[in-house]
C-alpha cells in the first residue's frame, strides 16, 4: 500500500521533491553501510604497536595501593654512585613492606616516562674504566633479537635457543620439556600468516614494589622448592620427597638468622671455622654433640684439622683409595667429583688441596643442613632430591662419584638409583663406596646389580685404621661388554631416551649406551688438569666460539671486574654465573681463590657438558623457579643477559630478583649485564630492596649494574 501510494505521489506536480528526498535518503544509507563495513574490516588487520595502555592485572595475593610511603634508609646518605638514569630513583625511595604493585593511571604515566627518561651521557662518562664489551656470542644474540621485534614465521632465535647452534653433540636442544612458549606462539601465528610482534618489557616501569618477610615454617633457612609449607594443620613431614615448587614464585624476603648475620669468615680461614649464628639450625646443636669433626667454640663452629668423619683423617682415607687403585690420581686424572650425602665437608676441603673440585650433594632428608655448612665454609654444594627424578646434571660428566658411610638402598626399585649414577658417571669413571658393616643379603643384591650393569670392581679392601670397607667400581668405556651379558636386564635404553635430559625427567631403569665414534662426547678421557681448562674437545666441532668466549671473558674480568667495579675480592669465595655458556667467566677466575657454580638455563642451548669437560662445575636450572640451595649461599652473582632472554617466559620476572636476594649473602655483590631498557627499571627494583648501587654504566644501548646487598629487612 505504501509503495503504490508513493508511486502516485511521484506523478503529481510536486513529485520531483519526493524524488530528491528519496535519493538523499538512499545516499545516506549507502554512506552509513560503507563506513560500518570499512571500520570492521580495518580492525582485522590492525596491530597494536604498544601495550602500554593496557593495565596489567593485579597478581594474586597482592593488594593495590595508590600511595608510596617513602622511608630514607641510612645507606641512602652514603650513595656511592649516581645512577646513569638520573636521580629519579632517589626521589622514589620507599618503605618496603608487603609486596604491593601500584599501577599508575594513564594521566600519570607520562610523568613517569619523563622522570625516568635516560639522560645523555656527558663527556665524563668516556673516562670510565668500565667498558661494556661484547663477545661474539652476545653480538649474535643482539642481531637475532632485532630490537625485540620477531618474525613469528621464522621463530624466536634467542642465543640459538633450542636450535642447536653450538655444534657437535652439544646444544642440540635445551632441557625444557614439552613445547617452548615461542614454539606455541609460532604455530598459532602461522595459522593467520606472517605477523610482526613486539614483545613487552621484562619489568614494567610503572610499577612500585614494597616488600614483606616470608612467613614460613623454615624461617631463615627457607628452600621454596624443598620445604613443605602449609598454612593449615600441623604437618608431620618437613620436606618434600621430590622437588616441588610453589605455583607462583615467592615474592617475600627471607629473614636473617635470629641473632643477625655476621660477616662470613674470609677464605682460607673459613676452612677451619665459621660463624655459628650464620648456620644455626634447631637440630644442628644435638648433631654436634655426636660428632668429633666439628665442635662449638664460643660464637664459632670449628673444624679441627686432625679430626674427620674417617678415623685416621680424611687425608689418610684419600691416600688409601689411591693406593687401592693407582690410576686414581687426585688432581690429575680425577678433577670433578660428586660427593653424595655431604657429611664431613673436610672430604671436599682436602680434595681441594689436591686441585680436585668436589661438589657435595645435600640430600633432601638431611635435616641438619650440612650442605649449608659446606657452603659457609666455602665449598661447592647443592641441595637435590635423589629418589625418582634425574639429578640436574648431564650424562657422563663426573670423573668419580663418592658415597662415604653410604646407606643408600641401591638395589631397590629396579636399581634405578645406581642406574642414575651410571648415567652421570663418565665412561671409565670411578664409583667409590665406603661402609663399616655390610649386610650379607644387601651385599649379595648389590653384587648382582653391579654385575648386571657391567661395573667392574677394581678393589675391595678394609682399612684397618678407619675400619671402613672400601669398594672401587669402574664404569665400562665401551659397549662390547653389554652384549656379553647373559641376562639383558636392565635393558639398553632406546634411542629416544635422551641421556642428557635431566630437568623433571623420571629416572629410567635402562642402560644408556656408551659413545662410540670420535665425534661423540665421552669417547676420550679429558686432559690432565690444568691443561684440561684450555683444551677444546674435538667433539665440539666448531671450537672457534669457545675460544672467543674464553678470550672475551678473560679480558672483561681482568680489565673491568677485578679493578673497576669496587668489589672487595678478598671477601668473595662462592660465585654463581646465572647464565653460563661455555664457562668462560669461571675459567677467567680459575687462578683466584674462588669457585664458580655455572648455571645453564633449561631453555638455553645445552652447553653444560662443555663446562664439565673443561674441569668446571655446573647445574641445570629453570629461573622461573627457585634454585636448590640455602639462603645466603653466595658472595657474588653474575647475570649476563639473563633477563632479556626471559621475555614472555616467566610469569613474574621480578621473582628472579627476589631469588637473587635469597641466594646472596648480606654484603654480597651482583654484576648484571643487559640491555639498558631492562637495567633501568631493574635498578629501581634493587633500590626498593635497599641495595647499594655501586656502579651503573651504559654504552650503545647495553649496560651494566654492580650492586651490593645490605642487611636491611622489612620490619
Amino acid at each position: 500500500m505504501a509503495i503504490s501510494k508513493f508511486g502516485k505521489n511521484m506523478k503529481r506536480p510536486y513529485g520531483f521533491c519526493v524524488k530528491m528526498t528519496a535519493v538523499a535518503l538512499l545516499g545516506l544509507c549507502f554512506i552509513f553501510i560503507w563506513s560500518t563495513f570499512s571500520s570492521s574490516s580495518s580492525s582485522l588487520t590492525y596491530q597494536r604497536d604498544s601495550f602500554g595502555d593496557i593495565a596489567e592485572p593485579a597478581v594474586a595475593n597482592y593488594k593495590l595501593s595508590s600511595k608510596i610511603h617513602p622511608k630514607k634508609s641510612k645507606h641512602d646518605d652514603k650513595e656511592k654512585v649516581k645512577s646513569v638514569w638520573g636521580d629519579k630513583d632517589k626521589k622514589k625511595e620507599q618503605r618496603v613492606v608487603p609486596p604491593v604493585i601500584t599501577h599508575h593511571k594513564e594521566k600519570d604515566r607520562k610523568k613517569v616516562v619523563e622522570v625516568i627518561k635516560p639522560k645523555e651521557q656527558d663527556s665524563g662518562a668516556s673516562n670510565s674504566t668500565i667498558e661494556v664489551e661484547k663477545s661474539e656470542e652476545e653480538n649474535s644474540e643482539k642481531e637475532s633479537d632485532g630490537e625485540d621485534e620477531i618474525d613469528d614465521n621464522e621463530g624466536v632465535d634467542v642465543e640459538g635457543e633450542n636450535n642447536g647452534e653450538t655444534g657437535g653433540e652439544v646444544g642440540v636442544e635445551g632441557q625444557e620439556n614439552g613445547e617452548n612458549i615461542e614454539d606455541i606462539e609460532n604455530a598459532e601465528s602461522k595459522k593467520i600468516g606472517k605477523v610482526k610482534k613486539k614483545l613487552g618489557p621484562v619489568f614494567e616501569s610503572n610499577v612500585q614494589y614494597t616488600w614483606k618477610m616470608c612467613n614460613v615454617r623454615s624461617k631463615y633457612n627457607y628452600l621454596p622448592c624443598t620445604d613443605v609449607e602449609s598454612s593449615t594443620g600441623k604437618l608431620q613431614i618437613y620436606r618434600h620427597h621430590e622437588r616441588s615448587c610453589p605455583r607462583t614464585p615467592p615474592m617475600c624476603l627471607v629473614p636473617l638468622p635470629p641473632g643477625g648475620y655476621d660477616t662470613p669468615v674470609p677464605w682460607p680461614d673459613s676452612k677451619l671455622k665459621v660463624s655459628y649464628g650464620n648456620v644455626e639450625h634447631p637440630k644442628l646443636a644435638s648433631f654436634i654433640k655426636t660428632q668429633n669433626w666439628l665442635m662449638l667454640s664460643g660464637e664459632y663452629l670449628t673444624f679441627p684439622s686432625n679430626q674427620s668423619e674417617w678415623k685416621g683423617g680424611v687425608l689418610h682415607y684419600l691416600d688409601f683409595i689411591e693406593e687401592m687403585v693407582p690410576d686414581i690420581e687426585w688432581g690429575k686424572n680425577i678433577r670433578i667429583v660428586l660427593d653424595l650425602g655431604c657429611m664431613d665437608s673436610s672430604f671436599g676441603a682436602t680434595l681441594l688441596d689436591k686441585e680436585v673440585l668436589a661438589l657435595s650433594l645435600g640430600l633432601k632428608d638431611d635435616l641438619t643442613d650440612l650442605a649449608q655448612i659446606a657452603l659457609e665454609r666455602g665449598f661447592p654444594a647443592v641441595v637435590s632430591h635423589f629418589g625418582t627424578r634425574r639429578l640436574p646434571f648431564p650424562s657422563g660428566v663426573f670423573d668419580a662419584i663418592h658415597c662415604g658411610e653410604c646407606s643408600v638402598p641401591w638395589h631397590s626399585n629396579g636399581g634405578r638409583l645406581l642406574l642414575e649414577i651410571n648415567r652421570i658417571l663418565r665412561p671409565g669413571g670411578y664409583f667409590i663406596l665406603s661402609k663399616k658393616h655390610d649386610n650379607i643379603e644387601d651385599e649379595a643384591k648389590m653384587l648382582d646389580l653391579t654385575a648386571s650393569i657391567c661395573f667392574n670392581i677394581l678393589a675391595h679392601k678394609t682399612d684397618e685404621t678407619s675400619d671402613l670397607g672400601v669398594k672401587v667400581y669402574q664404569k665400562p668405556d665401551n659397549n662390547a661388554i653389554y652384549e656379553l651379558r647373559r641376562k639383558k636386564h636392565p635393558p639398553l635404553c632406546t634411542e629416544n631416551e635422551k641421556p642428557d635430559a635431566a630437568w623433571y625427567v623420571p629416572m629410567k631403569t635402562c642402560l644408556h649406551t656408551i659413545p662410540a665414534s670420535i665425534e661423540q662426547r665421552g669417547t676420550e678421557w679429558p686432559e690432565e688438569w690444568p691443561k684440561r681448562l684450555e683444551t677444546f674437545p674435538e667433539w665440539l666441532g666448531n671450537t672457534g666460539k669457545l675460544a672467543a668466549d674464553t678470550a672475551h671473558w678473560k679480558a672483561v674480568v681482568e680489565k673491568s671486574y677485578l679493578v673497576g667495579m669496587g668489589i672487595n675480592w678478598s671477601n668473595v669465595r662462592n660465585i654463581m654465573d646465572m647464565k653460563a655458556i661455555y664457562g668462560g667467566f669461571a675459567a677467567a677466575l680459575a687462578q683466584k681463590n674462588v669457585w664458580v657454580m655455572n648455571v645453564v638455563p633449561v631453555n638455553a642451548p645445552d652447553t653444560l657438558p662443555v663446562i664439565y669437560e673443561r674441569g668446571l662445575l655446573g647445574v641445570y636450572q629453570d629461573w622461573c623457579e627457585s634454585f636448590g640451595s640455602y639462603p645466603r649461599s653466595y658472595d657474588l652473582l653474575h647475570a649476563d643477559h639473563l633477563f632479556s632472554r626471559l621475555k614472555n617466559r616467566c610469569k613474574q620476572p621480578v621473582g628472579i630478583v627476589v631469588e637473587m636476594d635469597r641466594l646472596l649473602r648480606p654484603g654480597g655483590w651482583v654484576i648484571i649485564r643487559d640491555k639498558s631498557e631492562i637495567l633501568e627499571p631493574l635498578e629501581a627494583i634493587l633500590r626498593s630492596l635497599h641495595w647499594e648501587m655501586v656502579m651503573t654504566f651504559t654504552q650503545d644501548k647495553e649496560g651494566i649494574i654492580c650492586a651490593q646487598k645490605t642487611t636491611w629487612r622489612p620490619s
